[in-house]
């Protein structure tokens, strides 16, 4: 029998395949998950706007988002929910498809998901994935030292996991935030997609998989006055990404 809500860890599963999503529920269970099951992407928002409270408080942990829906395309859920106010739009997204088309997974990483998983998968490497999700993201709440890093008119503020350009609010995802500090603490050091995965403990990715390109360049959207002559995040041709020392 699963805990009350809300648990240690629960995830909302917006997935229109109830024998799929009884199946994840039934092997993440013992691994101490417990899974709420919305079959429509309206449902799936509901319940996270009816559950936000003033702190978040009973938030699940993650959310586990179907591309195709009865309702919505994933792509427009996932879109309306990092439109959603603090703390709803930080909320970890990892989007399923039974496409498994690399345009899809793209786009999907350009709108905020976090991570992005084709039907049909082991439950092991949902787990897996999952499990990754929930440890950058906390782990990125408790990164030591100083909690403060300033270049210019950017600010990076660990402890409250912000980001501020001349003071206004940038909107990243957690796996976005988490990218940005792993730069910024490196900076002035060039960096390989290979060093940046495995700095943020991310899955390994094949050689042709540009989840990496995509996240910068959402980075990039929000802490960059030009995108098309970004001063902050530097490409390196063949090697890989440097964050300036100097800027503005």
């Amino acid at each position: 029998m699963s805990a009350p809500y809300p648990a240690a860890h629960t995830l909302l599963m917006i997935e229109d395949d109830t024998r799929l999503a009884d199946m994840v529920t039934a092997y993440l269970a013992p691994s101490g998950f417990e899974v709420i099951h919305k079959t429509h992407g309206a449902e799936g928002l509901d319940f996270l706007r009816q559950n936000a409270g003033q702190s978040g408080e009973n938030l699940p942990t993650l959310v586990v988002l179907d591309l195709m829906l009865p309702d919505a395309d994933g792509l427009e859920i996932c879109r309306q929910l990092r439109a959603m106010p603090s703390p709803l739009n930080h909320l970890p997204v990892l989007m399923l498809s039974a496409k498994g088309d690399p345009m899809d997974r793209v786009i999907g990483l350009e709108l905020g998901a976090d991570d992005y998983l084709a039907k049909p998968f082991e439950p092991r490497e949902l787990l897996a994935r999952i499990r990754a999700l929930l440890r950058r993201h906390s782990e990125g709440k408790n990164t030591p030292s100083e909690h403060l890093m300033s270049f210019g008119s950017l600010e990076i503020d660990r402890d409250a996991r912000q980001i501020h350009l001349s003071g206004a609010l940038c909107d990243l995802t957690s796996y976005q935030f988490d990218l940005l500090v792993t730069l910024a603490e490196r900076a002035g050091r060039v960096l390989s997609r290979d060093q940046i995965m495995e700095a943020v403990r991310g899955r390994e990715l094949e050689a042709f998989d540009r989840s990496i390109d995509v996240h910068i360049g959402r980075i990039r959207q929000a802490i960059e006055f030009d995108v098309k002559n970004p001063k902050r995040i530097l490409t390196v041709r063949g090697v890989g990404y440097v964050f300036a020392k100097q800027q503005d």
